[in-house]
């Protein structure tokens, strides 16, 4: 089973395409459960999943992450959530202390452990998906289509199902680059160069280059996909969502 698990982990790919083959409930409560065993904040597993298959729901929520995976038939969004919690609270009489910072960040971290779990499950049965960053693109629309109450925040989403692809595996940095000893070494421009350049030297990261028309792979990062000014316009809204849902829950 060890040896399985490090083969699934080593071998990940993202898949973008699916067939038209719904994921079979059984299946996914069974890597759902697996998420559950994730570790998590002092066992209160502040988090939730919500399961999308149905149209147009399913269409509309693909819209929220501007068309991607589109032959997706399983999308899971996975929340923050203190709601649940703070009502467990209610119902035995004690205080609703979690709405703030440090649980949403608690909560952010049992939500990625989650996570996590069920997708190496997923692929371990066979199951492809794509994570979608774009969910933090649209935090408030998507909250909105979802139903998510006040205490709920969308924080990471999956599309999933059976591959119709194999998928490209992207190149990773080393351990030489992200293993510290003893305590944290900040790295010399030689050092960042050298554990890069699996990155700066793959060729689908070459090609992309000349595509965007940009200095190196860096760029491409700085100034077409996360710009400051994307990046501060985001984060605004985010922030407004978080204030008024979450941080406001007590």
């Amino acid at each position: 089973m060890e040896n399985n698990a490090i083969e699934v982990m080593l071998k990940h790919r993202s898949i973008r395409k699916f067939t038209a083959e719904r994921v079979d409930k059984a299946l996914l409560e069974e890597i759902v459960a697996c998420g559950l065993r994730a570790s998590n904040t002092g066992n209160m597993q502040l988090y939730s999943v919500i399961a999308t298959e149905e149209e147009p729901l399913r269409t509309e929520l693909c819209g929220l992450h501007f068309g991607q995976c589109a032959t997706a038939p399983l999308w899971l969004t996975v929340c923050v959530d203190v709601n649940r919690y703070h009502h467990y609270c209610r119902v035995n009489g004690c205080d609703e202390p979690y709405g703030n910072l440090l649980w949403f960040l608690s909560g952010l971290v049992d939500a990625t452990l989650f996570a996590q779990n069920l997708c190496i499950a997923a692929e371990a049965k066979g199951l492809g998906f794509c994570y979608l960053g774009t969910v933090m693109y649209n935090t408030a629309k998507i909250a909105q289509l979802l139903k998510c109450p006040k205490g709920v925040v969308p924080v990471i989403a999956l599309a999933m199902g059976h591959p119709a692809e194999e998928g490209r595996m992207s190149e990773r940095l080393g351990c030489d680059a992200v293993l510290h000893s003893e305590v944290y070494h900040d790295p010399t421009d030689q050092e960042i160069v050298r554990t890069h350049a699996v990155r700066d030297n793959d060729p689908f990261n070459r090609q992309m280059v000349k595509e965007n028309g940009t200095r190196n792979y860096c760029e491409i990062f700085t100034t077409k996909r996360y710009p400051r000014e994307a990046n501060e316009a985001i984060s605004g809204e985010l922030k407004a969502f978080l204030e008024e849902n979450f941080f406001a829950t007590l």
